[in-house]
């Protein structure tokens, strides 16, 4: 059974959209970030990164998310979850998700870890408040000329999807208004129905 160690609020949720889209038996695993969980000795002989989602599998430990979408695509073929059989189209889908995880989620970062990047409190402000206007760019990028509809990929739903469903939580509190990206907004909503997202929702709690 694979073991997937997520937190509420984080890119885990891509990860755990997609292992329940699978249908294959699974445990999410919940890491707490207020008691500092991450850090703890426990969890960082699985994941030394001191993050999630970590994904545990009979063959050991897999870690950040495009890494941990291609493997469950590819090991679960039957789920139609990438274009497998493409090498080309394949390789498009992992540029969207690496451009979603190198990136976006890197501009989103920036409003609450500037301390990665920087020693100065002046510095982690001024990081957070370019947020929203480098998170509206990239999304503006994905409206324009990324996402094709209904899926990102267009007709065939991928990987893509619920790690594009993922990030596009936090436009709000990054102070973007999602409505401002039509058809990221209508991708939300398509996403919100399908019965893997709540499923993974539930379990978060």
């Amino acid at each position: 059974m694979l073991k997937l160690y997520v937190a509420p609020g984080t890119c885990a949720l891509a990860t755990h959209i997609t292992l329940a889209e699978t249908g294959a038996d699974y445990v999410a695993e919940k890491i707490s970030f207020k008691t500092n969980q991450q850090n703890s000795p426990d969890y960082l002989a699985i994941n030394p990164k001191g993050r999630v989602p970590a994904l545990v599998t009979e063959q050991g430990v897999l870690t950040e998310t495009p890494a941990m979408l291609a493997y469950l695509a590819q090991r679960f073929p039957a789920a139609r979850l990438a274009p497998l059989d493409d090498p080309f189209a394949f390789a498009q889908v992992q540029s969207f998700t690496s451009y979603l995880c190198s990136t976006v989620h890197i501009a989103h970062a920036h409003k609450m870890r500037g301390y990665r990047w920087a020693n100065e409190e002046s510095s982690f402000a001024d990081m957070k408040r370019k947020v929203p206007e480098t998170m509206g760019a990239c999304f503006a990028l994905i409206e324009q000329t990324m996402l094709r509809g209904p899926w990102v990929m267009g007709e065939q739903y991928t990987i893509c999807d619920p790690y594009l469903f993922t990030i596009a939580q936090w436009l709000d509190g990054d102070g973007v208004d999602i409505n401002a990206f039509p058809k990221v907004a209508e991708h939300v909503r398509r996403m919100s129905e399908r019965p893997a997202v709540k499923q993974a929702l539930a379990e978060l709690g």
